[in-house]
């Protein structure tokens, strides 16, 4: 479990967690060496362990608040969007644009489930199915409104979730198109999949 202590404790936790999840993204988190981001932060190796008593706890850490930053983002951009095709079409932009510019947190968080410990790995599993099960609602709404032609509707969230969340593998930030006609490629694909 984290520990912060004042302003200055709490400027080197997100110093720390900076650090490891840039390093974790580079390296891998078995390959990741406490000293080698003591070292990053500037601190002492020992020092690390008044912020965080393990690698472990870093990892599940710095995937949580991921979590929690996606979901909470999420949430306040489907404020306002009631009918179903609106939510969606504001479900796709936030996801897409989301992981554009957050590729790295976005990396950490899915290729390195594997290494939590299976009670920390069961939390942020139950955290992404709360992310998921939106999306899921959404579609149901627009299913059973005769707007969305959905045939599974676990399926085809796992489908375009992991299609939106492609983007992060690829997407340059220099690259030939926006990141606005990206979001909006992305919009078109997605309506087109569950078109009634």
């Amino acid at each position: 479990m984290a520990r912060t202590l004042g302003s200055v404790g709490e400027k080197t936790f997100e110093a720390i967690r900076a650090a490891g999840t840039r390093l974790i993204w580079q390296h891998g988190f078995e390959a990741m060496s406490l000293r080698r981001l003591a070292a990053e932060v500037g601190i002492q190796p020992g020092s690390l362990y008044n912020h965080f008593e393990t690698k472990q706890a870093l990892l599940f850490d710095i995937v949580r608040e991921h979590m929690a930053t996606l979901t909470a983002r999420l949430d306040e951009a489907l404020v306002g969007h009631e009918a179903p095709r609106e939510r969606l079409v504001a479900f796709t932009s936030f996801h897409a644009r989301y992981h554009m510019t957050r590729r790295m947190q976005v990396y950490v968080a899915n290729s390195e489930l594997r290494s939590l410990d299976p009670e920390n790995r069961a939390e942020i599993v139950g955290l992404r199915r709360a992310y998921e099960r939106r999306l899921e609602t959404i579609l149901e709404a627009g299913r059973d409104a005769g707007l969305f032609h959905v045939a599974d509707l676990k399926i085809t969230t796992y489908a375009l979730i992991s299609m939106m969340t492609g983007i992060c593998e690829w997407y340059q930030p220099d690259g030939r198109l926006t990141e606005a006609e990206l979001v909006a490629i992305h919009v078109d694909m997605v309506l087109r999949a569950v078109a009634a």
